[in-house]
């Protein structure tokens, strides 16, 4: 099982009476009334800036990084992972600033649906959109059946059961809190994913440099840089380290799932997409390269096995090396925090994936039914009851069954983030095609459609580098069952593309016919719900303003309650 842990580190038809016909009644208390015209309004804006900002630390921070690191190492040796990881850096970094476009005009929950339905093929927004939903789902489990294994790094008494229920407790308890619940652990959390891996960057100089009195090895250096072990498996292992790079950095593009519940997306979306760059670079590449000096890529203990009753980090292992006492304790004790992290972020996004599913059309409607508070009532117990899997674990099918889950949603990651940059292309050449100015838009993606042309290039090379490591798997000969666990969404998504398609009917957007007005939000709205339609005067005409000075100005320019005139930042910023 533990092989494919390391991995998660994760309109419709034309036919809009199947999903707007519902609403909150907000004076009524702990009681859900579904009653008026638009199902948005369910959806009450509380996640703060500084939420989403770190929204993006921890959506990129993870078991991923802490644990998937080891495997990644192992797999490619030092010199793969950088180049992996930059290059998937930089896929991820094009995604999101596509996204950030699309969600500051489009500020929709389950945008990735939306997006993908509006602007590509409904066909392939029912498609994606339950792998994605899936992918989330299973990584509930997943994470509290991971959580016992970090346990066991020191040796705990008690069942894996125990473990699994007390994490499971806190999700739970998370998810009763609310979306504010999930923004302040996901600030905390992150906070202190911050202070461990920059604590770390200082210690590996240290260690690399022979200052650790009790390290035996003196000065390291870039000694474990050195043939043979720069690259390891060759091209295969490259292709596997890229592989583990884009599960390890899945996440991500949360900031976007939760537009429509940030308090004024027009700010806090650019401005958490723009820090992505800055995490990317401190977070995986410098930390990784940091993590490459002090362990070499032979180390036995890096590859973890689905037999394995403890889940040792490289980042212990390295401390563990330099013989420091105390330290791998407080790492574990960090990583095992990470794995809170993302089971709250799994939830958080399962529930709002599922309640968009049912937004547009593509699972049942009582699913979109809120709380007065703003909270998917029912998606949130579908995916609780989903983490329930993990005690599977108990009675030895945990491995087995989770393999396979894993293989239904393990090309999700890679599929949403295409997805996203073929949506934005498609946006962009609509937007061309009905004669419309790249000025009115309130914010720009970073290098534009090139980015997006970059992203959906990459989205084919690494399905081709999956195929060729599912067919040809390091360590072990080929063989059909770890074939189809690592390539198995690939067939499940082009037999749900064409099951909805004929089921329903649809057709590939014609982009200049499509209706870029619907749903547009061209200014923050005051309410802290989620709602509402904007008006053509309202919209138009929409070109800001070149001074941000002029108040008789008709553009698309914010007011805060000061009256203070905002015009929108550039994506790529001269500060960090």
């Amino acid at each position: 099982m533990l092989k494919d842990t390391e991995r998660l580190s994760s309109p419709v038809d034309k036919n809009p009476q199947s999903f707007e016909q519902l609403d909150i009644d907000h004076d009524l208390e702990n009681t859900v009334d579904i009653k008026s015209n638009n199902a948005d309004e369910g959806l009450k804006r509380q996640l703060k800036p500084r939420h989403m900002r770190m929204i993006a630390v921890g959506g990129c921070v993870g078991t991923g990084l802490f644990v998937g690191s080891g495997n990644a190492l192992a797999d490619g040796g030092p010199a793969s992972i950088i180049i992996a990881f930059a290059i998937i850096g930089l896929y991820v970094l094009f995604t999101t600033s596509a996204l950030a476009e699309l969600s500051v005009l489009y500020p929709v929950s389950g945008s990735f649906y939306t997006y993908f339905s509006r602007f590509i093929d409904p066909a392939w927004g029912f498609a994606v959109g339950i792998q994605y939903w899936i992918s989330f789902a299973v990584t509930v489990p997943l994470e509290l059946t991971v959580a016992p294994l970090i346990i066991n790094v020191w040796h705990a008494p008690g069942r894996a059961s125990v473990w699994i229920t007390v994490f499971y407790v806190i999700i739970i308890g998370i998810n009763i809190w609310g979306t504010a619940g999930y923004g302040e652990v996901e600030f905390i959390l992150s906070i202190v994913k911050l202070i461990a891996v920059f604590g770390f960057l200082f210690l590996s100089i240290i260690i690399a440099a022979g200052g650790v009195p009790t390290d035996t090895r003196g000065v390291i250096g870039v000694s474990y840089w050195k043939s043979p072990l720069t690259f390891n498996n060759g091209i295969k292992g490259f292709c596997a380290v890229l592989v583990i790079a884009i599960f390890s950095l899945s996440g991500t593009e949360l900031v976007g799932l939760a537009a429509a519940e940030a308090k004024d997306p027009h700010k806090t979306i650019p401005k958490a997409v723009r820090q992505i760059f800055w995490r990317i670079l401190l977070f995986y590449v410098l930390a990784l390269f940091m993590l490459t000096l002090v362990i070499p890529s032979n180390n036995p203990n890096l590859r973890t096995t689905g037999e394995s009753d403890a889940l040792l980090s490289p980042f212990v292992i390295a401390i563990q090396l330099a013989n420091i006492k105390a330290l791998p304790s407080i790492m574990n004790a960090v990583i095992l925090s990470s794995t809170l992290s993302v089971g709250n972020s799994a939830s958080y996004a399962a529930s709002r994936a599922l309640f968009a599913l049912a937004k547009n059309g593509f699972a049942p409607k009582f699913l979109m039914k809120t709380t007065k508070r703003g909270h998917p009532i029912y998606a949130i117990i579908i995916t609780l009851l989903l983490g329930s899997i993990a005690y599977f674990t108990e009675a030895g099918v945990g491995g087995a069954l989770f393999g396979w889950l894993l293989s239904i949603c393990g090309l999700s990651t890679t599929f949403i983030w295409g997805s996203i940059c073929l949506s934005h292309i498609q946006f962009r050449r609509a937007w061309k095609a009905q004669n419309h100015s790249l000025k009115e838009l309130p914010f720009l993606s970073m290098f534009g459609i090139y980015g997006s042309i970059y992203g959906v290039v990459m989205t084919f090379i690494a399905l081709a580098a999956q195929l060729y490591v599912a067919i040809f798997p390091i360590d072990r000969p080929p063989n059909p069952i770890s074939f189809f666990q690592a390539y198995l969404a690939a067939p499940l998504v082009v037999i749900s593309y064409t099951f909805w398609k004929l089921w329903k009917k649809t057709s590939i957007v014609n982009v200049k016919e499509l209706d870029l007005l619907e749903g547009m939000e061209t200014e923050p709205k005051d309410e802290q719900q989620v709602g509402g339609k904007t008006s053509m005067e309202e919209i138009l005409p929409m070109v800001p303003s070149k001074t941000g000075s002029d108040k008789s100005s008709q553009g698309s320019i914010w007011k805060e309650k000061d009256e203070t005139i905002v015009t929108p930042e550039p994506i790529w910023p001269n500060k960090p």
